[in-house]
């Protein structure tokens, strides 16, 4: 090798760690890439590097992402960076995908991790793990870690969502985001084929999914004693005594629906556990060890 190539190897390559403590590099199974160098990748990556694995960054400018990423990382050309782990993780937009399509070769018999999502529902035509397992045929291509933010992953899971959905076609290469999934504290779920990404990809389009049945209902009883206090005191006043007390209904009717509303709702999230008492106390398992 000539000094001319080694030098353009060593500006390739710019490590993160402390300049006086050794690493040791580990084993291609425990290091990891991550291509995004955004809130992100870098919240994943240093999660990657606290449970233990070895992490490189790649990114087409290498040195001016150094100072931004968590020390202990290395940063490397996409390239380099292709070829340095089995296991890559996409934290970049779709509409960044195309600088994968050179790497073909490189990706080739990789796990790809797609970890993107979209502004809106029905976006594009495909999924967009679909349409990065098309511009990488070689690849194996999981759709996995897209519901969780940054501030999940460096708050880690006793503050967020401890579920991680996966998809894919390859058995072998959905175990093995599941372990990197288990290993980061999370507990990981097989959705099944790759035909299921954009279902994963609109979860966090949702806005609060397990909300809709208590909001229903709470909208019905409200409805339901508002109109029934309507008639009871101000209409039936009206027609009986010909009081006009209208000016109450904003004040008086509000009063009293709100706080039997509420009294019902909690009432009802108590119920099942009440329910399931009298149950095991009826079966007599309520106190077997």
């Amino acid at each position: 090798m000539t000094g001319q190539e080694r030098s353009e190897e060593k500006s390739e390559c710019v490590s993160l760690s402390p300049m006086m403590e050794a690493v040791p590099a580990p084993p291609e199974s425990e290091r990891v890439c991550v291509f995004g160098t955004g809130d992100l990748g870098r919240s994943l990556g240093l999660r990657l590097l606290q449970a233990g694995y070895g992490v490189v960054f790649g990114s087409r400018r290498p040195h001016s992402r150094s100072s931004l990423l968590p020390h202990g990382a290395q940063v490397l050309g996409h390239a380099a960076a292709a070829q340095s782990a089995h296991l890559i993780f996409i934290a970049v937009q779709r509409e960044h995908y195309d600088f994968l399509v050179p790497l073909a070769n490189q990706l080739k018999g990789k796990v790809l991790v797609d970890l993107s999502n979209n502004l809106r529902k029905n976006q594009y035509p495909e999924a967009n793990a679909e349409y990065l397992q098309s511009l990488v045929p070689g690849a194996e291509v999981v759709k996995g870690f897209n519901t969780l933010s940054a501030w999940s992953l460096q708050n880690g899971p006793s503050d967020a969502n401890r579920q991680v959905y996966i998809c894919g076609e390859s058995v072998e290469a959905k175990q093995a985001v599941i372990a990197v999934a288990i290993k980061l504290g999370f507990s990981a779920l097989d959705r099944g084929f790759l035909s299921v990404a954009r279902e994963l990809e609109d979860f966090p389009l949702q806005l609060f999914p397990q909300w809709r049945l208590p909001l229903r209902i709470a909208i019905g009883l409200s409805a339901a004693f508002f109109f029934y206090l309507l008639i009871r005191d101000i209409i039936y006043a009206y027609v009986t005594q010909s009081k006009d007390i209208s000016f109450r209904i904003m004040v008086s009717l509000a009063n009293k629906v709100c706080p039997i509303v509420s009294l019902i709702m909690l009432s009802l999230c108590y119920l099942p556990g009440v329910l399931a008492s009298f149950l095991q106390l009826y079966r007599g398992t309520k106190y077997l060890p």
